[in-house]
């Protein structure tokens, strides 16, 4: 969770594939912009290769990319925002948001954030490493993540929980080249994206099951925003 927090429960799960789709579609429209041709732009290729893996629709899929790429006649008008601050109880949190309006997001991060703290720009950030994440699991048994992190590129990992999906960790300019390494050394990608690391996450611990509730309903009510793309809270696995 100091990488990329998740809603978690069957009750989160049950809407969580349409609202994934509707994500999906806005990161490929905006990296459409740069061209439409995945061969040909990294950003592009890294999020449709995500779609795809979520089984997103192939006509929705395509429609995004020509609409972000301006060959619909529609516009898209996507503004990428950063809002900081803290979750009850001190988490640290950078909230990720792609916007077709600001005058409209704004207010409603302000209100999402009164159970906690909304900072200024830096507040938070300086707490928070910018780095490439990418999610992969073994294609095949035996497969070591330490030393696919090694052979690929990669700068460090977190293995997952229970046999779960390894998260590599890169320099943000070696998302994708460390993506396209990972399969020769026995991983399949599952996502790959830009995001923000807690240097120094708040230990679970550390905090009653009472205040750890209050922690994630804040950070899935910010989740619920459609504006919202990402979460990233300081709160340790």
């Amino acid at each position: 969770m100091g990488a990329q927090w998740k809603a978690k429960g069957k009750a989160q799960a049950a809407d969580a594939r349409g609202k994934l789709f509707g994500k999906l579609a806005k990161e490929i429209m905006v990296a459409a912009r740069n061209g439409a041709d995945p061969s040909l732009n990294s950003r592009l290729r890294l999020v449709v290769e995500q779609a795809r893996k979520a089984s997103m629709p192939k006509d929705t899929l395509e429609r995004a990319i020509k609409k972000g790429a301006g060959l619909t006649g529609e516009a898209v008008n996507f503004e990428h925002v950063i809002y900081e601050g803290f979750a009850p109880h001190r988490v640290p949190v950078m909230v990720e948001c792609l916007t077709d309006n600001v005058n409209r997001t704004a207010p409603e991060m302000r209100v999402l954030f009164r159970k906690g703290q909304l900072g200024t720009s830096g507040s938070v950030a300086w707490d928070f490493d910018h780095v490439g994440m990418i999610e992969a699991e073994p294609a095949a048994a035996g497969a070591d993540p330490e030393l696919a992190a090694i052979e690929a590129g990669a700068q460090d990992f977190e293995p997952g929980e229970d046999g779960g999906a390894t998260l590599f960790l890169t320099d943000p300019t070696d998302l994708d080249l460390v993506s396209r390494a990972l399969p020769a050394q026995g991983f399949t990608v599952l996502s790959a994206k830009l995001g923000y690391k807690a240097k120094n996450p708040v230990d679970p611990a550390s905090l009653s099951a009472e205040a750890l509730e209050e922690v994630e309903a804040f950070l899935a009510a910010i989740d619920a925003n459609d504006d919202v793309q990402n979460i990233f809270a300081g709160l340790g696995n």
